[in-house]
């Protein structure tokens, strides 16, 4: 009876999750996310009861006394409850932050797109691989005008969105960096 419902609850779960993505309705501790074991989610104990009913059966099928039976029952409950919940909150952990954070952009190698007028007299724009993707910042220089297609280096951040750049030849490059 046990294997029957706790089954029945996990597959339920999985069609749910299969069809209307991650339902998670065993989201009762959202608040702290990965913090901990989550024993009594509906995942781990619908997983630790079909598992108490599976070892108790099997044990009860090889003509185990009741009591082995029950024992087996509970140690395969737990273990499956514990398992459970650890898989899940390796899972969360998973989950990555894909925030762009401008910091990761200092020191990386861009391209100009738009011409960027010299002595910071205004912004140009570059694309400049950060996490794994390319972004487009506006930029400053502090050197010569950077006209499209140049190289440069992101030397520091000026603003939420903007950073300021040095080509990438040796002359400029050491100009404040050394």
């Amino acid at each position: 009876m046990c294997a029957a419902l706790g089954g029945v609850v996990l597959i339920l779960q999985l069609l749910l999750g299969l069809i209307a993505g991650d339902t998670e309705l065993d989201h009762h501790a959202e608040g702290h996310l990965g913090a901990g074991l989550d024993l009594l989610s509906v995942r781990s104990l619908s997983a630790g009861i079909a598992f108490f009913g599976i070892g108790g059966a099997g044990a009860a099928t090889a003509g185990w006394p009741s009591i082995l039976a029950l024992g087996v029952a509970l140690v395969s409950g737990l273990i499956a409850t514990v398992v459970v919940a650890y898989l899940m909150r390796a899972m969360r952990r998973l989950e990555v932050d894909g925030s762009e954070r401008i910091e990761n952009a200092l020191g990386q190698t861009a391209t100009v797109y738009l011409r960027i007028p010299g002595n910071r007299a205004g912004a140009g724009k570059i694309l400049v691989p950060v996490q794994g993707r390319t972004v487009e910042y506006q930029a400053v220089t502090p050197g010569g005008e950077l006209p499209s297609g140049s190289v440069v280096v992101v030397r520091d951040i000026v603003g939420p969105d903007m950073v300021e750049v040095v080509s990438q030849s040796a002359g400029e490059l050491t100009d404040g960096l050394v």
